[in-house]
């Protein structure tokens, strides 16, 4: 099992991916075919999308709907120039899926002060977002709302969105649950009359001695499981009650008790609540499609998830679960330290593995935990839609890379009448300014990938001037005489040949190729309709622009101009360099050679002063001066008693 980091991508997914090369502001989207395929293949759960510069994350945000959400940032016409200039960078994004909104709120706010992203507002704590406070280390414990959640023993849930929620809260527990808000320091050492909230049914009134230690704190307790999650118990209790309060004809009660019930089930669906601090926990678990397997591991520390990693594993689709978690787990935690607690979907042989990962902790406390329902078991179902997700997107992306490169081949050998596929693609372009400088560039394609290896330059010998059908005709009679079977290192023969131009380009390079008695496939792409030119077909072919086989001799034929026209302006330069210091009285090959190994470029000679130039070796100080002067457009000085000419 190697640690590497479904279903098919459909013509819906191929459309939308399509539709996402339209117009950004006038100009093409800033989107890489990688960013595509994750636009498309956006889910619409709750989640946080991080948008990345590479490796740099520059901004991160939450949302109900990912899908919705992050696509909106590629419209066109968005009015805002933060998010014109954020888009202007992005070339990649992240996603980590959660179980509700406030989960994705809860993300959002760590993965902002974990990695502080440039775009973001700089969050410096969690004075917005408020918690819940029910200090369960106190005789009688009572609810209050905090800023912060802090390690004093006292149990804090949340954080809450906004000052809203938390107020619909607190009046939701003080309509159900009888605990105290009040911050008297209970027991106290002499009985009071209880305040107006035991009167209205709210307090079991402790500070007047209205209920034992034993009933205060099992009335505590319920609030703490409430807030867990554990709502349906107190719902069936007012249910019970409220059907007492119709029978008795107490119509008023009952509306309330139903209020009541409708805000707890409103309120408490799909909320996961933050518990406990301090807490290092590694969550595990893999999805399998019965081909490959995608494992994702949840990383939370101090209660807090921070962030989440997929690996990819191929072939494991089919194998036992806890094998395949077994495995990678051992492989994760071959070169890392594991958490306090490790919570997994499953693993063979647990015991032995908990051991090994308590030995690797150097025999400190370490759990790993294998949970079958609780609040742990739903961090295990969120890295499971994690790494579910995961794995749809790879086995997509994989479908759509398919497409681009073999698929393409087959497509275009099916358009050019080719017996089979070709494998091994080779681009030829021709780069000159004017006649000059002319050379000629071979790119090599293997399965739709370039192999930058293969690549090749060829400076022009034989042609004068700005003949590019010529030059091309000298480029492949030079390669293709690399392959003849009497050459010491034969180049291998490509199935398919890639002349960037027309038909005479195309006949040029025929011609090079029958001289020399070869028979590997030819054909020409024009630029101007992308019109592609067989031998021997009086009409061109016109492939449909969104085929997958036009897009990759595009590619090729781009990617070969690309190479020719940058080994043209690089062999530009030095000629420009060499042509402008050969121009300077004393300097040789000898010295020009030493002057670029100091300063790198005519512009770094250009930066510096006489005494640096001097300093090079072989240069003398005068002829120092009289670059100086030369690179500075200074008249050079007479000699002393002469006089220069007007």
């Amino acid at each position: 099992m190697n640690l590497k980091g479904g279903r098919h991508v459909g013509e819906a997914d191929r459309d939308i991916i399509r539709s996402l090369g339209a117009n950004f502001n006038g100009e093409k989207l800033p989107v890489n075919m990688n960013l595509k395929d994750k636009l498309a293949l956006l889910p619409t759960t709750p989640g946080c999308y991080l948008l990345k510069q590479g490796d740099e994350i520059l901004y991160v945000g939450k949302a109900v709907n990912l899908q919705s959400r992050v696509r909106s940032y590629f419209a066109a016409n968005i009015p805002s120039p933060k998010v014109r200039a954020l888009m202007a960078r992005v070339d990649d994004l992240d996603t980590i899926l959660a179980a509700s909104e406030l989960e994705a709120l809860m993300l959002e706010c760590n993965l902002i002060k974990l990695h502080r992203p440039y775009y973001n507002i700089k969050l410096t704590d969690d004075k917005h977002y408020p918690y819940i406070r029910i200090t369960m280390n106190e005789p009688y414990p009572r609810i209050g709302v905090a800023r912060k959640a802090e390690e004093d023993g006292a149990k804090y849930f949340g954080p809450y969105v906004g000052t809203g929620a938390i107020r619909q809260v607190m009046g939701l527990l003080r309509k159900v649950f009888p605990v105290r808000t009040c911050r008297l320091n209970l027991p106290l050492a002499r009985p009071i009359r209880p305040c107006l909230s035991y009167e209205i049914g709210q307090c079991l009134g402790p500070c007047g001695e209205k209920c034992t230690m034993a009933e205060y704190r099992q009335a505590a307790e319920e609030v703490v499981a409430f807030l867990k999650g554990r709502y349906k118990p107190v719902v069936e209790k007012l249910t019970r009650q409220m059907a007492e309060a119709s029978q008795e004809m107490q119509f008023e009660k009952a509306a309330e008790l139903r209020d009541c019930i409708r805000d707890i089930e409103g309120l408490m669906a799909r909320q996961n609540a933050q518990q406990a601090l301090g807490i290092d926990q590694d969550v595990i678990a893999a999805a399998q499609d019965g081909l490959d397997a995608m494992a994702q591991v949840l990383l939370i520390r101090g209660g807090k998830m921070i962030s989440a990693e997929s690996f990819a594993l191929p072939r494991e689709g089919a194998e036992p679960l806890e094998e395949v978690l077994s495995a990678f787990i051992q492989q994760y935690y071959e070169d890392r330290v594991p958490p306090r607690e490790v919570i997994a979907q499953g693993a063979a042989d647990a015991d032995v593995l908990a051991d090994w990962l308590k030995e690797k902790r150097g025999g400190s406390a370490f759990a790993l935990t294998i949970p079958k329902r609780g609040e742990k078991r739903q961090l295990v179902e969120n890295a499971l839609r994690n790494a579910q997700d995961a794995l749809m997107k790879r086995n997509a992306k994989q479908q759509v890379v398919f497409e681009r490169t073999v698929g393409a081949s087959r497509e275009l050998a099916a358009a050019l009448s080719l017996p089979e596929a070709p494998r091994r693609i080779e681009g030829f372009d021709i780069s000159n300014t004017q006649g000059a400088q002319s050379v000629g560039s071979m790119v090599v394609f293997v399965d739709g990938e370039p192999d930058k290896k293969a690549y090749r330059h060829f400076r022009i010998k034989t042609v004068e001037g700005a003949n590019d059908f010529a030059s091309m005709n000298e480029v492949l009679d030079r390669r293709l005489k690399h392959a003849l079977p009497d050459q010491e290192k034969p180049w291998p023969l490509p199935d398919l040949i890639l002349v960037d131009g027309g038909p005479e380009q195309l006949n040029f390079a025929l011609r090079a190729r029958d001289a020399l008695g070869l028979h590997v496939p030819m054909f020409g792409l024009a630029e101007r309709m992308e019109e592609i030119y067989v031998p021997g077909e009086s009409e061109p072919i016109l492939l449909d622009r969104h085929s997958p086989a036009l897009h990759l001799i595009q590619r090729i034929r781009d990617e070969a101009h690309r190479f020719a026209i940058t080994h043209h302006r690089s062999l530009r330069s030095k000629a420009t360099i060499r042509s402008r210091l050969e121009e300077v009285p004393g300097i040789g090959p000898a010295r020009r050679r030493a002057l670029l190994a100091a300063f790198r470029s005519i512009r770094g000679i250009g930066e510096q002063d006489v005494e640096a130039l001097a300093q090079v070796k072989g240069m003398t100080r005068e002829v120092a001066q009289r670059l100086y002067d030369a690179l500075h457009d200074k008249p050079e000085q007479p000699a002393q008693g002469e006089t220069k000419d007007a």
